[in-house]
């Protein structure tokens, strides 16, 4: 197998952000890929931009994380300048003007997910080239090929906490199940008028599925036991 150990470092990701009855929740699997080489097994893709707003990343690693920096530093001088800290919105229409502005050189797919006074928890989603959408719930990544048909029947309106998280969670486990560029653990954010609470599952944590094997120590567990004479 040849091994393209110098390919851009990719987030063949799964990124999911879900508004529930009283804020969000954001999803997302920990695999980060050169080529076929996994080159991080526990990557974190969720992350925070201010307080109360995060940020779900896929696509090219370095251009979703340089991204998240300059929309870091333009929020903390508007909130030097307002003297409050900026809104979803805000944040969200921030993040879609530098996709669309270098929608040329970036190859980056983003979720945004966070609460405020004035809406609440809102999920937008700001795929590749810039556009701006702002829905109940989003996936993106390679994984979410998988997941479409899975939320149209799983999202309710008006979910708990619980059931939000506990949907994100088995959708992530979903898509690392069928998708190879998917994998690692399963990290949660939480976000409502209380803070935010983050989470972490790892693997032997999560829900199996159809032909998928039990976590084992070794390879060699999962050999039959010899037959006696």
């Amino acid at each position: 197998m040849d091994l393209n150990l110098t390919a851009p470092h990719s987030m063949g990701t799964t990124i999911i952000g879900v508004t529930y009855k009283d804020g969000v929740v954001l999803g997302a699997d920990s695999r980060t890929s050169t080529g076929m080489y996994v080159a991080n097994r526990a990557s974190d893709k969720i992350t925070q931009l201010t307080d109360n707003v995060y940020l779900c990343r896929s696509g090219s690693a370095a251009d979703s994380q340089v991204v998240s920096d300059y929309v870091r530093y333009y929020l903390h001088q508007h909130t030097i300048q307002l003297g409050q800290p900026a809104t979803v919105k805000v944040t969200a229409n921030l993040i879609r003007l530098l996709s669309y502005q270098n929608k040329n050189m970036l190859e980056t797919g983003l979720i945004v997910g966070g609460w405020d006074q004035y809406g609440g928890g809102q999920i937008y989603s700001v795929p590749l080239g810039g556009t701006i959408v702002e829905q109940p719930f989003a996936i993106g990544g390679s994984g979410s090929s998988y997941l479409y048909g899975f939320f149209d029947q799983a999202w309710k309106k008006d979910l708990t906490e619980e059931a939000a998280e506990d949907l994100v969670k088995k959708a992530v486990s979903l898509a690392i199940a069928r998708d190879g560029a998917s994998g690692g653990v399963v990290r949660t954010v939480i976000i409502n008028k209380d803070g935010v609470k983050r989470r972490f599952f790892p693997g032997d944590a999560l829900p199996l599925w159809h032909e998928e094997l039990e976590p084992c120590n070794s390879l060699l567990d999962l050999l039959p036991e010899p037959m006696s004479t």
